[in-house]
């Protein structure tokens, strides 16, 4: 498997690994990146990431082989069709987004004949963005999320796992919409209550953050995400985040309700549930 040309449409801290990880592996010939800032594309062409850049999307993905969606997928579907008249049969077009369902589907729909779309979602990265964190290993013993549709061509699929493996990720495969279930509970609500958590202590005494300690920190550490990247994600999938929160929500109101009726045992219950499950995950 090579791709003679690789277009990185977003050189961020994933579009970045992504192209160390294809150099590293000999997948690739050259990689063009595309992105909103010129300074940056410049930093990660010197610094090898990528070999070139184009600040137009259509000029960037001209010939390419496969192109990687690595923006904040608000703007997946204004980038396609500002290039799908500049693409060569046979492209495959995947991204590393954290939101599939209807995307997946719309994306499907945008393809122009014989270019071929494979959602996929690398369980991988930092709260940190930007090529300073990049690394050809950041994949290696991750999970990576593909999302085919029914008209998810086999054999660019087949090429999207390929390249996934030689990453030295762990191929999951979810039907799109279980997917936005999944990952409405297990990610995108957590950054949603970590973002919120900051801002009600702010909203009570800004002061307090100078007396926080590794506990306030490590539960709020995603809180530093890249703010606009996580609002299109909650935007997005706000169906399955809404109904998350509704969930959490009960869970908070019943925890209240015992504090109010000072009923210790119930509450330790609660704890001691949640450190056995959480205790639990990975085990298995």
């Amino acid at each position: 498997m090579h791709f003679n040309k690789v277009t990185i449409l977003g050189v961020g801290l994933i579009g970045a690994s992504f192209a160390l990880a294809m150099k590293k592996q000999g997948l690739c010939g050259v990689i063009i990146g595309h992105g909103r800032n010129p300074e940056n594309l410049q930093r990660a062409q010197e610094r090898g990431i990528i070999d070139s850049f184009d600040l137009d999307p259509a000029r960037a993905c001209i010939d390419s082989d496969l192109i990687v969606l690595a923006t904040p997928v608000g703007s997946f579907f204004d980038i396609t069709k500002k290039i799908r008249d500049s693409l060569k049969r046979n492209t495959i077009i995947t991204d590393v987004g954290s939101v599939k369902g209807n995307l997946v589907h719309t994306m499907d729909f945008l393809m122009p004949e014989e270019i071929f779309f494979v959602g996929g979602h690398p369980i991988a990265g930092n709260d940190r963005s930007g090529i300073d964190r990049a690394s050809a290993e950041l994949f290696t013993g991750t999970k990576c999320i593909l999302t085919p549709s029914e008209k998810t061509e086999k054999k660019a699929f087949d090429k999207i796992v390929s390249l996934w493996e030689s990453f030295g990720s762990v191929i999951l495969r979810l039907d799109p919409g279980e997917h936005d279930r999944i990952y409405a509970a297990v990610s995108h609500l957590p950054h949603l209550l970590a973002y919120m958590m900051v801002n009600t202590v702010a909203d009570i005494n800004a002061a307090y953050f100078g007396f926080s300690g590794t506990g306030f920190l490590d539960t709020t550490r995603i809180a530093s995400s890249h703010s606009e990247l996580w609002r299109d994600i909650c935007i997005l999938n706000k169906e399955n985040v809404i109904a998350s929160a509704e969930v959490f929500k009960q869970n908070l109101d019943r925890a209240v309700q015992y504090l109010r009726a000072v009923d210790s045992e119930s509450l330790e219950r609660e704890f001691r549930k949640a450190r056995t499950l959480r205790e639990g995950i990975g085990q298995n």
